[in-house]
């Protein structure tokens, strides 16, 4: 399972797909924090924050993970190669941990150069240091997740379909329902009593949670949850190739 992770990473860092996704990401994360005017612009605001990069990262995220993730397994599929995968050493569960944590791994580093954003508004504070870092702590753990449970919606939509265009847009129009759709519904007051309910079923709910720095169980699990729930129908589409 280590060597076909190994293997998923240098793939991606090999193209010039796998660092233009990461440049976009930053460039659109940067323009909206310290370019664009308005009140998402942190100077203009004269907050000491990454609220904008919190806001920002999921609308950006909801394109950027179906493209890393839209060749994990569509790619074996139109090749051929996935018989090949599926006779090695390796149970199905294995070879679609391998697809995810190389996924999440590619977050993660997208994530690290933000880094960058943190120390600087940390700097220029008045007084140095005025920012919320445990608040920021757990707003990264938020994300990460939000990230994670995109990589495995990116990693089924990957699993069903020899066609990445096809896996990027199934995956991006899932993750964009999963994030805010259930919110619009619940908003709507269509279910009286069930609208919260409703809600919660939706990440944006969840995220919106811990994107204020409060790292709550309940929505680490619900994260965690979808994550194994889409990695798990991955499995089950995998094993259906052998009936």
């Amino acid at each position: 399972m280590l060597a076909l992770l190994k293997k998923e990473i240098r793939s991606f860092l090999s193209s010039l797909i796998g660092y233009i996704v990461i440049a976009v990401f930053l460039l659109l994360v940067s323009l909206f924090m310290w370019v664009f005017p308005g009140d998402w612009n942190t100077l203009d605001a004269e907050m000491a924050d990454l609220d904008t990069l919190f806001y920002i990262a999921p609308w950006v995220f909801m394109f950027l993970v179906p493209a890393i993730t839209m060749r994990s397994l569509s790619e074996e599929i139109r090749t051929g190669t996935i018989e090949l995968l599926l006779t090695k050493p390796l149970s199905d569960m294995q070879i679609v941990l391998a697809k995810y944590f190389g996924g999440v791994l590619l977050v993660l580093i997208s994530l690290l150069p933000t880094l960058v954003y943190f120390i600087s508004i940390y700097l220029i504070g008045n007084p140095v240091g005025n920012i919320d870092t445990g608040g920021t702590w757990g707003s990264y753990i938020g994300l990460l997740l939000l990230g994670s449970a995109f990589v495995s919606i990116g990693i089924f939509t990957s699993s069903v379909t020899p066609n990445q265009i096809v896996s990027f847009l199934v995956s991006a129009i899932l993750c964009f329902f999963i994030f805010i759709g259930f919110e619009s519904l619940g908003s709507f007051d269509l279910f009286g009593p069930a609208d919260d309910f409703i809600i919660g079923l939706g990440m944006f709910d969840h995220y919106k949670s811990l994107s204020r720095g409060l790292v709550d169980s309940r929505d680490v699990i619900y994260f965690v949850s979808i994550s194994a729930f889409f990695l798990i129908l991955s499995r089950t589409v995998l094993q259906s190739r052998k009936w």
